[in-house]
């Protein structure tokens, strides 16, 4: 019994304190997630979130309230901590969407699905149960959300001193940081500062843009009188990068040791091929913004409208509908392509699109344009291809499944290796440009999954890129020459207006250091309507809906 007279003892929790309860296997989930690398995770948040379920409410109907109020917020400060696409970026993709067909919706659902998360989750549910029969799960989930957020900032604490004695010994040493030894080469890229702060890489991306704005490939007015006619084809393949390659094994097929230049560093700078056409066909001038590709341009950044100067006539093909995203509409009202698209007609049929529409066999489709070439009165040409069949989502007729990307990838392949090979037997005075869109995402990431392009990463940009020239009297002997300095569009216009007169068709020797000596390098800086992927001191970084930057996680 209690003596009348002892004084009741302070409660040590509030009246109406409930704990989080269910809501700490919320968190801790999220912190598995995050100690895996799968969240871009907001802390001042998720403790904003905690505080709020935490508050004490001694109404039985207020917190019932509460319950049904959380729950949205919950579901929706989850997805804000996750790489999904947002809203907007949804929203903008949605009418896309809408066109696929219902058996690529349902596969790419599956693709969502990841079975050893699904078990860890599982394993961890498990745990919370167990463990929260003898520990206050409540106020380990707060300790841990309140050093997530104490615990960076000691880091940029003690980052800060380590960047000064760095930079007190740079000084000392006289040291000249790289950026400023390719300054003086004139193809610089804005200074990259230390420390690296949200502020210092916002104000790099802004200068990065403005500088590049002042870049553009000088085009002359007339060619000279002993200029000789060529024709040049550029081949704009969608789904296809470095990394895809290298999934697939495909690195090693023998077209890419067809190519007499390769570039091993070339950014396509989007994940989208409406984007990828418009900065192609604007490879006269330096990479602007996303939304910048969506306004008008300097006449003097349309590459085919720079050679149509010159005397060439311009060709324009597909071997799609190009429908699919307006693309059509896009190249013509934003890249500068009035040309009239090469006949389809009579085309075989090699694929079906995500869509279902017909997707032509790309051999059919270049024989096609050595027929339109021959009856081409003028001798100088200039052609843009863009193919479709590697493109998530594409398969056969009578077969719903996505068809195999290798044996799709290794079909176009064999046929453009080929093709060269016809050219060079045929003599004809050729300068084939091969450049990617983008590639397919074949392995995903812990941002996204495999075939999802939303976010630009370094593994869906890094795109192979390779030029031959056939019909030369010393044509190039041995493997590709490989150009390894981070590059652009800008530099395919740089070759195509080092090449106007023709005359590295026509020489007995051809300087292939002189032709390829101080092309422009750009940084890799890949943009889509959502979301901003930059290298900055050679690490990328992501910015999504223009939140804050976060290291891309490797």
């Amino acid at each position: 019994m209690v003596d009348k007279d002892e004084k009741p003892q302070p409660a040590i929790l509030p009246e109406g304190w409930r704990g989080l309860g269910a809501w700490n296997y919320y968190f801790l989930l999220k912190f598995g997630l995050l100690w895996a690398g799968y969240l871009d995770f907001h802390p001042l948040d998720n403790l904003t979130f905690a505080a709020f379920l935490l508050l004490p409410i001694r109404d039985r109907r207020l917190n019932i309230l509460r319950g049904f109020v959380a729950l949205p917020v919950g579901i929706g400060l989850f997805w804000h901590d996750t790489w999904l696409p947002g809203p907007g970026s949804i929203m903008h993709q949605g009418d896309q969407v809408a066109q696929f067909s219902w058996s690529y919706l349902f596969e790419l659902v599956q693709r969502f699905i990841n079975w050893q998360m699904m078990e860890a989750a599982f394993v961890l549910l498990i745990a919370w149960f167990f463990l929260s029969m003898w520990l206050r799960i409540t106020t380990l989930t707060v300790l841990m959300l309140v050093g997530i957020i104490v615990w960076p900032g000691l880091q940029s604490w003690f980052g800060r001193l380590g960047t000064a004695g760095a930079v007190a010994v740079a000084s000392q040493n006289n040291a000249q940081p790289a950026a400023a030894q390719v300054a003086a080469s004139g193809n610089a890229p804005p200074p990259q500062a230390l420390p690296l702060t949200q502020d210092s890489q916002n104000d790099w991306l802004a200068s990065f843009y403005a500088s590049e704005e002042k870049r553009h490939v000088a085009f002359p007015d007339h060619l000279p009188e002993n200029s000789q006619p060529f024709e040049l084809l550029v081949i704009n393949i969608c789904s296809l990068s470095w990394s895809d390659l290298q999934v697939t094994g495909l690195d090693k097929h023998p077209l890419w040791s067809h190519f007499d230049l390769l570039f091993k560093s070339f950014n396509s700078a989007t994940s989208y091929s409406g984007p990828a056409a418009i900065r192609l066909l604007r490879a006269s001038c330096g990479q602007p913004s996303h939304k910048a590709l969506y306004s008008a341009a300097n006449q003097e950044c349309y590459l085919f409208s720079d050679l149509a100067k010159l005397g060439f006539t311009s060709h324009l093909m597909l071997d799609h509908n190009g429908m699919f995203g307006d693309f059509l509409n896009e190249v013509r009202q934003f890249g500068g392509m009035q040309a009239p698209l090469m006949s389809q007609q009579g085309l075989p049929v090699n694929v079906l699109g995500f869509d279902d529409s017909p997707i032509y066999d790309d051999s059919a489709v270049l024989q096609r344009w050595l027929q339109t070439e021959d009856q081409e009165k003028n001798p100088r040409t200039a052609t843009f291809y863009n193919l479709l069949p590697l493109h998530d989502g594409n398969h056969f007729p009578g077969i719903r499944k996505t068809a195999d990307y290798a044996q799709r990838a290794r079909k176009l392949f064999d046929e453009l290796d080929s093709f060269l090979t016809q050219l060079e037997q045929s003599h004809r005075r050729v300068m084939v440009v091969i450049v990617p869109e983008h590639g397919a995402a074949l392995q995903g990431d812990k941002m996204q999954i495999s075939g999802l392009r939303d976010i630009p990463s370094p593994a869906i940009t890094h795109v192979p890129v390779g030029i031959k020239f056939t019909g030369m009297n010393a044509p190039y002997q041995g493997s590709p020459r490989i150009i390894a300095e981070p590059s652009s569009y800008l530099a395919l216009s740089t070759l195509v207006s080092r090449v106007l007169d023709g005359q590295v068709f026509m020489s007995d020797t051809v300087d292939w250091a002189a032709l390829t000596r101080d092309l422009p390098t750009t940084v890799a800086v890949s943009e889509n309507a959502d979301a901003v992927v930059i290298d900055y001191n050679g690490k990328p970084y992501v910015s999504i809906d223009k939140g804050d930057w976060v290291a891309y996680p490797q």
